[in-house]
């Protein structure tokens, strides 16, 4: 993803018309575009790269993970259907011609596109359903580039190893190698690139430093979810149950949750949004997460749920027309709303005002937000529950606790929008007792 990145960025920049294309990916993140499609958020950011908008055309197939063995499947932005793998490989060639389509109208308006891979080519038992390795450099009649990554030990061995798996025509295709995420003097490496071109007779094009960039990037391969432990240089500490961010705010250590061990006393507490809600909600429950948020809750810390973890915060969820796993869930009971899933999926990039918040969030009203909306529910305020953000087009979203400690949004993103991260961090310092300190 980040040497697509590179060659979009650079490609732009000598004035070539240029646009990423990875025609699958699987990712449970995915990014809403402004006609209201989905997409993978790594070809979002390529897309940022080359100095284009983001287009579901750049991301014809993406697998949104349900279970272990089981995806949603959505070509060109819509919804195809959910699928276990079986079913999805043997259906895999049928979706070539969406594909094709959504590639050469692609390549009717720009001068170059560069395709990412996913894994490895080499994956002899997948080969000859591949549509998106080679397979898919085939289709387009592309040359290829092999990235290996370094950091991950055994480099020489995979790439070589990697080419000898190739057939011939394969190999015709890969004109240069690139390694990847090297750290230390890369003179100590030459002799190795010397025999590695020596060896396949391919040459070797470069070698890419090790970069710590904080870009999005496939949910299962983030270095950032391996942070277990608060910074303790940092001035708050948010935990996050699954997944979300304010990492890009300095002095903020954020930290990924996945047992009750784990969590302690953090300063936020984020529960982020999820494909399956429910069955994420019982898993919560069963491992003995939800008693320890509640347990923050009584001592007052500061919690916030986006989209899924916004409706697991409610009263009750229901699932009539089961959509997920059917049926009517205890909520946390934090917030007086009430979810109803639907099979209809709610997509839009939005924007809005918070207002009428009051409690410890009272310096938020009229804070502008924006972000984009992607769940297949309707949540309701019931009771005192008051909405947290007033949308341009009219709704209401998400909803506050009169206290203003729990409050949970449907907008992904809001956290991308400055002023509103800058006053959230700002009012929890003061909470915490800090003052004089400026957020930028």
């Amino acid at each position: 993803s980040f040497i697509t990145a590179g060659l979009c960025r650079i490609f732009r920049q000598d004035g070539w018309k240029t646009v990423p294309f990875k025609s699958q990916n699987m990712a449970l993140n995915s990014y809403i575009t402004q006609d209201g499609k989905e997409m993978g958020r790594a070809q979002v950011m390529q897309a940022e790269a080359a100095g284009v908008q983001p287009d579901a055309r750049m991301n014809p197939i993406l697998l949104k993970p349900t279970s272990d063995s089981g995806s949603q499947v959505i070509v060109n932005g819509e919804i195809y259907g959910t699928m276990r793998a079986q079913e999805y490989y043997t259906k895999k060639q049928e979706l070539v011609p969406h594909i094709l389509r959504a590639y050469r109208s692609l390549a009717e308006e720009n001068d170059i596109i560069v395709l990412e891979g996913a894994g490895s080519p080499a994956e002899i038992n997948l080969k000859s359903v591949d549509i998106v390795n080679l397979g898919m450099a085939e289709l387009s009649d592309s040359p290829a580039i092999l990235v290996g990554d370094i950091d991950r030990g055994g480099v020489f061995a995979a790439l070589y190893g990697t080419i000898m798996l190739l057939d011939e025509a394969e190999r015709r295709r890969i004109r240069g190698v690139v390694i990847n995420k090297f750290r230390g003097d890369v003179e100590i490496l030459k002799p190795g690139l010397k025999m590695l071109e020596d060896l396949t007779g391919i040459p070797v094009l470069g070698v890419v430093p090790y970069l710590p960039l904080e870009l999005d990037d496939e949910d299962s391969l983030s270095e950032r979810l391996m942070q277990k432990k608060a910074d303790e240089s940092a001035l708050l500490d948010v935990a996050v149950i699954r997944l979300e961010a304010l990492e890009q705010v300095d002095g903020v250590s954020v930290r990924y949750v996945p047992k009750r061990s784990e969590l302690g006393m953090p300063d936020v507490i984020l529960l982020p949004g999820t494909k399956s809600t429910m069955a994420d909600l019982r898993w919560l429950r069963q491992s003995g997460l939800e008693a320890a948020i509640l347990k923050c809750h009584e001592k007052g810390i500061f919690l916030m749920g986006i989209c899924g973890g916004f409706q697991m915060l409610g009263q009750t969820l229901s699932d009539p027309e089961h959509a997920e796993d059917g049926g009517t869930l205890r909520g946390m009971g934090l917030l007086e709303t009430e979810t109803v899933f639907r099979s209809q999926k709610q997509r839009s990039q939005t924007a809005g005002v918070i207002s009428g918040v009051s409690g410890m969030l009272e310096s938020l009203s009229g804070c502008p937000v924006t972000g984009y909306e992607i769940h297949m529910g309707e949540t309701v305020c019931t009771g005192n529950g008051v909405p947290f953000v007033h949308l341009q087009d009219g709704r209401a979203d998400g909803c506050v606790s009169a206290d203003g400690t729990v409050c949970g949004t449907y907008l992904h993103g809001i956290f991308d929008a400055p002023e509103f991260s800058a006053k959230l961090v700002q009012l929890l310092l003061e909470k915490k007792g800090i003052s004089g300190t400026t957020v930028p």
